[in-house]
């Protein structure tokens, strides 16, 4: 059986004046440039706390170093920073 893709939430998606909770930047453990970031871009990713998980998608490519963003369905927590998220499709 094999280990499911581990991502860290590193920070909601912000600007000057805005800070937008259903957009997440996401740093996956494995990815380390943009190319194998883009194969990432359109599967699907899922945050589970406890009972709860909120399922995303994998929209675009943030920066050069593997970064991707996410937009989730809902909005998640502020408790999310820092939580791994993985892959489920």
């Amino acid at each position: 059986m094999t280990q499911p893709v581990q991502g860290i939430i590193v920070n909601y998606r912000v600007g000057p004046k805005t800070q937008t909770p259903k957009e997440c930047i996401i740093q996956f453990t494995h990815v380390t440039s943009a190319s194998e970031a883009g194969r990432l871009v359109g599967r699907k990713v899922a945050w589970k706390s406890g009972k709860s998980k909120i399922i995303g998608k994998i929209v675009a490519l943030h920066g050069k170093k593997g970064l991707v963003r996410i937009r989730f369905r809902k909005g998640v927590p502020g408790q999310a920073l820092g939580t791994s998220v993985e892959l489920v499709g």
